[in-house]
């Protein structure tokens, strides 16, 4: 995210980005389907972070609660989190064995901009939740996590 106008923007810093996305995702994103937020508020890097989201309407994951685990390294935003199930959950961007979602098969994580928030990509997880090829997949058991 780059502030001012023209061609000459200001980089915002690391922890400042990651104070903005953290007021953002503790507020419920769109229609409060997909939150997010830290998992140990005295972390001063802001590394560890849990996302829920819960599944869309007209899918085999409809009404479900997913949880994740997103990590931001140290050149976050730069790179993107590393983003893993914690729920188990059949999708093709996903590994069926560890639950990490594939930066080669999920769009948003292998075309990474700096822009990209990860209100981004738990809502684009739950638009690939409905698409044709994963909204009826066979799913295991609710309440059952990698």
């Amino acid at each position: 995210m780059t502030l001012g106008s023209g061609g000459s923007g200001v980089v915002v810093p690391r922890n400042f980005r990651l104070l903005e996305e953290l007021e953002r995702g503790e507020k419920g994103i769109g229609d409060g389907t997909v939150s997010y937020g830290m998992d140990d508020g005295d972390d001063i890097y802001m590394r560890s972070w849990t996302g829920t989201i819960i599944g869309p309407h007209n899918s085999v994951h409809g009404g479900r609660i997913y949880q994740l685990k997103l990590f931001c390294d140290k050149d976050y935003p730069e790179k993107p989190p590393s983003v893993r199930f914690h729920s188990r959950i059949n999708m093709t961007c996903v590994n069926p064995e560890t639950g990490v979602v594939e930066p080669k098969k999920f769009g948003l994580l292998s075309s990474w901009q700096r822009e990209y928030m990860m209100e981004d990509i738990l809502t684009q997880l739950k638009k690939e939740m409905a698409a044709p090829h994963n909204r009826k997949l066979v799913q295991p058991p609710e309440g059952t996590y990698f």
